[in-house]
């Protein structure tokens, strides 16, 4: 390390290090609000049911973070594939819900 100081220092003579710390601004990551409603479907796939939520409009990188939020939230296995969130088990009620207090527009589908 002070190897690379003396090298600093040579190539900037004239230069004085400070103390204080980098102040990094953080902006809140927030998710695209959409104006078509995510579809909420239910279906048995192998037999077992399964949620599917799609529709989401905005990046895929914000829709895996909504898929994980999601799964620790209900304490649900499932997944991220082709643009849709599978998630296991019947879980629409709970899963509308938590998306419309999210600020999300959302449509039931099927039973």
């Amino acid at each position: 390390m002070n190897d690379l100081n003396e090298q600093l220092k040579k190539l900037f003579p004239d230069h004085q290090p400070s103390n204080e710390p980098e102040q990094v601004e953080e902006t809140p990551h927030e998710l695209f609000v959409q104006k078509e409603p995510m579809i909420c479907k239910y279906e048995k796939r192998k037999g077992k049911p399964t949620t599917i939520i799609s529709g989401y409009e905005g990046a895929d990188e914000d829709f895996k973070i909504l898929a994980k939020e999601i799964k620790s939230k209900f304490a649900v296995g499932g997944s991220f594939k082709d643009g849709e969130i599978i998630i296991q088990g019947d879980y629409r009620d709970k899963i509308m819900k938590f998306l419309q207090e999210k600020g999300f527009k959302t449509k039931r589908v099927g039973g």
